[in-house]
């Protein structure tokens, strides 16, 4: 018996899908935006979010299957090639809709943790399966399984429609097919560009508030994670987003800033290579880097936030406190490339995942290593994550002890090993060094902070229930480190050792600013034998620390860092800190602040700490250039080769 159903246009089923999906990401574009409406409301945002939203969302389409339209007028028809076709087809669409739909569904968790849509740290995640997975399953494990049910419902829901608009079709006859051909062109062009001007469409041409959040919802989570990672290439030239400066600029503003004088630069080939000397004069001490994962300044009780670190509040008593500590940005590997190599933040990955700098490039424990230190880095997980091991030992780590180097840890998470194994770990290396006669630097990198956020019983009085949250964890990290400084005062190696605790960056940061200048502000505390306590109320950042700490530990030398040795630096010096906010980048000086967008006018504000604000202040043309200076001196530095020892 012949089928009555009624012959359907093989376009029948791109419009179809192509409906689908204009609906679910508009719906997803409410769904946020009533979440976040406080903001949104804040940026008289509703009207454009949703007008330029569905622009992008064409564009989007047009990008994803315009490729397939066009496929389909050349090769579709009632014969094998048709066929075969027809299958490709149904799967580009279903595919198509489930990338959209999968990544609207995990946007939210995502602006959680970034305050922002999915970006390219979305896919630098995805080369860490087993840590991601496993910290998904132990954390969020129903937001994992919802989504392996809503992926399997869509792939399964969109290849049965498919299946029923792919039946009984009717194709364009030939002489038609140029015709077609050349409509699906030029909409597909005029679609994907969605403009008649120089540059197609992008997320600067529908940014329009000063809230990053807000202007990410216009857009859409598909299109947000392909055009970054489109931009990945070219972020290794800052000037291709922010503008132009000769090198001769960039060398002379940023050596001017760096407050050395002329003569203590001592090379042409490497501009920022200059002569430090230490202002301690003694027998060189150790050196030890405690770096805390996600300790912000909310907290931390001493920096007015959270009660929850008892231990380092008291130890500020005892050393040199900064009150105004600043990240470079918001991923471990950017605290890792400040803390320990002094470079400059960039629109790019930290240097510990880029290519050029895996080896031959300036870190203070190859400088170190140079002077008979033994060097390491110590770590609790798996030392692989995020490049470091590879980094580390490429550049004057001489050796790296993780998660496989614990007997009988203590407590074991999804990130390895506790903080108090840790610290224990530690404590018995330096012993070791230490009754050897070898001096020593050590990176220690804690990770119980970090969701899941696991960590053992009955260690601390928490701070709420359930156990496992942010706070908890903050307050066992610190826990942890009370733990290791009454090991250390007790040991022979105490009174040679200068010691840093700083974070490598707050937790979730976000905000209705261009840069949450508030969200960057870190504790940092350097204690050790013969350092004064006081309270450090200057603007400081996270490249200042490394400079200071060899002028603290007493070694002097030649070196690329263009950081601020602080224990020479005068009290009434304001301060100068540089921060990454995704493609945003911010120069503070003292509480005078210039942020530079991709294809955007350099824009002016005035921090305010009290409650984290900026105020539009409009900053003198000058400061505009040292600020672009600096943010084009990473990339030059990188791509020439220029951020070495001679």
């Amino acid at each position: 018996m012949r089928s009555t159903k009624p012959p359907q246009s093989i376009w029948r089923m791109i419009a179809i899908f192509g409906l689908l999906a204009m609906v679910a990401l508009t719906a997803s574009r409410i769904g946020l935006g009533l979440w976040q409406s406080d903001r949104v409301a804040a940026a008289e945002g509703w009207t454009h979010m949703l007008l330029q939203g569905a622009r992008v969302d064409i564009a989007t389409l047009c990008w994803l299957w315009g490729i397939a339209a066009l496929g389909t007028v050349i090769f579709a028809g009632n014969h094998a090639i048709g066929r075969v076709w027809l299958v490709l087809l149904r799967g580009w669409l279903v595919l198509g809709l489930w990338l959209m739909l999968f990544l609207e569904l995990s946007t939210p968790s995502f602006i959680e943790e970034y305050g922002i849509r999915p970006n390219r740290l979305y896919v630098e995640y995805l080369i860490y399966p087993k840590e991601v997975l496993s910290m998904l399953w132990s954390g969020r494990p129903m937001e994992l399984v919802f989504g392996l049910l809503a992926s399997t419902g869509i792939l399964w829901g969109g290849w049965r429609l498919s299946g029923r608009l792919s039946t009984h079709l009717v194709y364009p006859r030939w002489y038609w097919r140029p015709v077609f051909a050349l409509l699906v062109i030029i909409v597909t062009l005029m679609g994907a560009r969605s403009t008649l001007g120089h540059r197609p469409l992008n997320p600067a041409m529908v940014a329009f508030c000063d809230d990053p959040l807000v202007n990410s919802l216009t857009v859409n989570s598909a299109y947000s994670l392909v055009f970054a990672m489109t931009q990945m290439g070219q972020e290794e030239n800052a000037a291709k987003m922010y503008g132009q400066l000769t090198d001769e600029e960039i060398i002379a503003a940023i050596r001017e800033d760096s407050g050395r004088s002329a003569e203590r630069f001592v090379s042409d080939l490497l501009p920022s290579l200059s002569d430090n000397p230490a202002s301690y004069q003694g027998k060189p001490r150790n050196l030890v880097i405690i770096l805390q994962e996600s300790l912000g300044a909310r907290f931390v009780g001493s920096l007015g936030g959270l009660p929850l670190t008892p231990n380092l509040d008291a130890l500020s008593q005892e050393g040199w406190y900064f009150d105004n500590l600043f990240a470079t940005g918001t991923r471990s590997v950017r605290g890792i490339e400040a803390v320990t190599t002094g470079f400059t933040p960039t629109p790019a990955r930290a240097v510990v995942k880029l290519g050029k700098s895996q080896q031959g490039f300036f870190t203070i424990a190859d400088f170190l290593r140079r002077q008979g230190y033994d060097t390491s880095f110590i770590y609790g997980g798996e030392s692989h994550f995020d490049n470091m091991r590879s980094f580390f030992l490429g550049n004057g780590f001489g050796r790296i002890v993780d998660q496989d180097d614990y007997q009988n840890p203590a407590f074991v998470g999804s990130w390895g090993v506790s903080d108090e194994d840790l610290m224990r770990r530690a404590d018995s290396e330096f012993k070791r060094l230490h009754q050897q006669g070898t001096p020593f630097f050590s990176l220690v990198f804690s990770s119980s902070n970090h969701d899941p956020f696991e960590f053992p019983d009955d260690r601390i009085e928490l701070y709420e229930q359930p156990k496992q949250t942010r706070n908890n964890a903050a307050k066992y990290a610190d826990f942890a480190i009370g733990e290791f400084f009454k090991l250390a005062k007790n040991a022979d190696y105490w009174q040679d050792t200068v010691f840093l605790v700083v974070a490598d960056h707050d937790s979730r940061v976000g905000g209705a600013n261009l840069v949450p200048v508030n969200r960057f502000r870190i504790p940092g505390l350097i204690i050790a034998d013969g350092v004064a306590p006081k309270r450090d109320q200057r603007v400081v950042s996270q490249i200042d620390l490394a400079p200071t700490l060899l002028s603290l530990i007493g070694v002097s030398g030649r070196y690329p860092m263009l950081g601020k040795d602080l224990t020479r630096t005068p009290d009434n010096w304001p301060g100068r800190a540089l921060m990454q906010y995704d493609k945003n980048f911010a120069y503070m000086r003292g509480q005078d602040l210039v942020i530079l967008q991709p294809e955007r006018d350099p824009e002016g504000f005035t921090y305010q700490p009290e409650d984290g604000s900026l105020l539009p202040s409009p900053q003198p043309k000058s400061m505009q250039k040292t600020a672009l200076a600096w943010a084009l001196w990473g990339s030059l530095a990188y791509q020439k080769g220029l951020f070495r020892q001679e």
